[in-house]
């Protein structure tokens, strides 16, 4: 995920080598809140529940081993997302690390405060943040509207 351009003088210069420490060092190159792997292409049924190939059993969104769903090439009919050529397909996903700031504060890098997260854990993390910055940036915009609407009358 690229840097703001005005948050950019918040974080370290060695934001890169931080960054891979956090997301391959420590987290060992798997999401710290659902345990996808970085770069696998994973099946998942839309709701944050995915295949683990390397073990073999369906995950939730937090990583906990989901009981009583067949694996993808076994699925039930009536759950298929698609159909090519009369063989399952269920949507896959490239699995993208990142490293999140888990107080939204850009200028706090401590280790504690940076979490390993794929872009689905990093999207829902982030949630609030940019429910409260668009209604910050719609006030303003209502407010700029304000100032100079009168001017014109």
């Amino acid at each position: 995920m690229p840097i703001r351009p005005e948050h950019r003088w918040l974080y370290p210069i060695d934001w890169r080598e931080l960054s891979a420490f956090v997301r391959f060092q420590r987290a060992k190159g798997r999401c710290e809140h659902c345990g996808r792997p970085h770069g696998a292409r994973v099946q998942h049924l839309g709701d944050g529940r995915w295949y683990d190939e390397e073990r073999r059993c369906w995950r939730d969104d937090r990583g906990r081993r989901v009981r009583g769903l067949a694996t993808p090439d076994r699925f039930p009919r009536q759950l298929r997302m698609a159909e090519l050529a009369g063989e399952t397909v269920l949507p896959r996903t490239r699995v993208v690390l990142a490293s999140a700031h888990l107080d939204h504060d850009p200028g706090n890098n401590h280790q504690r405060n940076l979490a390993a997260l794929c872009q689905r854990c990093h999207l829902a993390h982030d949630r609030p943040e940019h429910r409260r910055r668009r209604w910050t940036t719609l006030f303003r915009r209502r407010a700029s509207g304000d100032l100079f609407l009168g001017a014109y009358r």
